[in-house]
């Protein structure tokens, strides 16, 4: 993922604010049938660069919008990998300087040369993005990481007046777009189109913060006041993440559990009392998932298309997953697929830690990459045990269509997990999740009905809910009942994007921080 996963320190005790360098803008009401110009800043935007889930949820959520009537514009990093997924990108304009700190930067901007859906933005610097990864290669997160993404959304404002004139909203995704907010009531405080701006931060991640020493403040152009327990100080630490959502109107996560997870000690991660501080102003969400791309009545990437009323294609496409991985084409036998970043936060020390394999004859296959020691553990396991696990670190979308339409059940034993996205797509395919009872998988499986949830974080935990789904396997009647109970759940943009419209509105008609 990104720089500096937070610890959980006790709490700082808050201390006054420092004004003296906010700038604050003018109200800006909207009457609730006028839409609303967004302008999202994200570090990744499926299909052009992603790490994870949150390229993907910032793409359905803007192409629903734009979908809907709403003027949204996308700006994000041209890195090098957008350059091999758009090699048709045009130059929009003449080169910009970017001023910061005590360093003037050139920049170029880059747009998709479509107008459907979302207006689609990047600033190019080669010197920052042109690299083989988003934030780090395999020595690690990129050292200059602050600097690279201050520079973006320093460069993004310079820009905004070119690329969405009509803005009235800046929606900014996570820690590497949290100096936004900041910059935007600081440094361009000033500028007419600036100033009636409102903000609302998501948090995606919030175990990935942006924690850097302490003069990286002025180093960045930040007016030295704001290293302050109510801004950017953090543990002797600068926490970009907790600038951005002081500078914010609103803030939104993932999930409504994942909201009330971030007040406490144990969810936090450090930055429960900022939570607790925004306190109806933090709003828990769930994701989305678009529904034309993930139904096996249409999919492409599947060998059979089937539906909740007629499962005889996921038994083919069962047997073709089955075929494909080199284990035994078995109609009866059970199969599970775990599709991850193969990282502790998804629950790998719990599967490795279980007996997975002596209490049931249950097949198993992990699609996903990440850490070594993940990726050797289950070689390992794989090679002991040729007919029963297989692996495949060599993630892809066609390969995850794949083997959620011919798996059975879905692994998710999280350790924490926001939102998640697997579970949705797996209920769309009739593939039950055994998940752990946390953030957005409570709140998009229901235990017993479409899937199985558990409490601890053990591996014994997840046996138990691993005997409780096989037992109803085991039960073909009330098994079909479950996978088509699960099929028929809805899990697009619709109702998500209507509650962020909400938000929208709730920030908009703030009044200015000094009114």
């Amino acid at each position: 993922m990104t720089t500096s996963r937070a610890p959980k320190p006790a709490p700082a005790r808050p201390r006054p604010r420092a004004k003296s360098a906010v700038v604050p803008g003018p109200r800006a009401p909207t009457p609730a049938a006028q839409p609303i110009g967004v302008v999202h800043l994200t570090a990744e935007y499926w299909p052009f660069a992603r790490t994870g889930g949150l390229g993907e949820a910032v793409s359905g959520l803007a192409s629903f919008q734009a979908a809907a009537g709403m003027p949204t514009t996308v700006v994000l990093p041209l890195y090098r990998q957008v350059r091999a997924a758009a090699p048709s990108l045009e130059r929009a304009g003449p080169s910009f300087t970017v001023a910061l700190g005590g360093r003037t930067e050139t920049a170029w901007l880059y747009r998709v040369p479509e107008d459907r859906g979302p207006q689609v933005f990047f600033i190019e610097h080669p010197e920052f993005f042109d690299r083989a990864g988003i934030y780090g290669d395999d020595a690690g997160d990129y050292p200059d990481n602050a600097l690279r993404f201050a520079f973006f959304c320093a460069a993004s404002l310079t820009v905004l007046p070119h690329v969405a004139p009509g803005a009235q909203l800046l929606h900014a995704h996570d820690w590497h777009t949290a100096l936004a907010p900041v910059y935007l009531r600081t440094v361009f405080a000033s500028e007419p189109l600036h100033r009636q701006l409102r903000v609302v931060m998501s948090v995606h991640n919030a175990g990935f913060q942006g924690h850097f020493p302490p003069e990286t403040v002025a180093a960045l152009g930040l007016p030295g006041e704001l290293y302050a327990p109510e801004v950017f100080e953090w543990y002797g630490r600068m926490n970009f993440l907790k600038g951005g959502l002081t500078f914010s109107d609103l803030a939104v996560t993932v999930s409504p559990t994942h909201a009330e997870e971030l007040r406490t000690a144990e969810g936090g991660f450090g930055l429960q009392e900022k939570f607790i501080e925004l306190g109806d102003r933090l709003v828990g969400i769930l994701n989305g998932i678009d529904p034309g791309a993930w139904n096996p009545e249409i999919d492409p990437h599947i060998p059979a298309r089937y539906s909740m009323h007629d499962l005889a294609g996921k038994r083919r496409c069962k047997a073709a997953l089955q075929r494909a991985y080199g284990l035994p084409v078995a109609a009866l036998t059970p199969v599970f697929g775990m599709s991850a970043r193969l990282v502790s936060q998804k629950g790998l020390d719990l599967v490795l830690g279980a007996d997975l394999l002596g209490t049931s004859d249950a097949q198993f296959i992990f699609l996903g990459a990440g850490e070594h020691r993940y990726h050797a553990a289950l070689t390992e396991l794989a090679a002991a045990n040729p007919d029963r696990v297989a692996v495949e670190f060599a993630f892809t979308d066609h390969l995850e269509h794949g083997l959620l339409a011919g798996a059975d059940l879905l692994l998710m034993p999280s350790l924490y997990e926001p939102c998640g996205l697997t579970q949705m797509r797996a209920q769309c395919y009739g593939t039950i999740p055994v998940a752990r009872r946390v953030g957005g998988l409570l709140d998009s499986i229901g235990d017993g009905a479409t899937g199985f949830l558990f409490t601890e974080y053990t591996s014994a935990a997840l046996e138990q809910a691993l005997a409780r789904a096989l037992a109803r396997y085991r039960e073909r009647a009330p098994w079909r009942a479950i996978v088509r109970h699960a099929m028929a759940q809805q899990f697009g943009w619709d109702r998500s994007a209507a509650r962020y419209q909400d938000v929208y509105r709730r920030a908009l008609a703030r009044p200015a921080p000094a009114e």
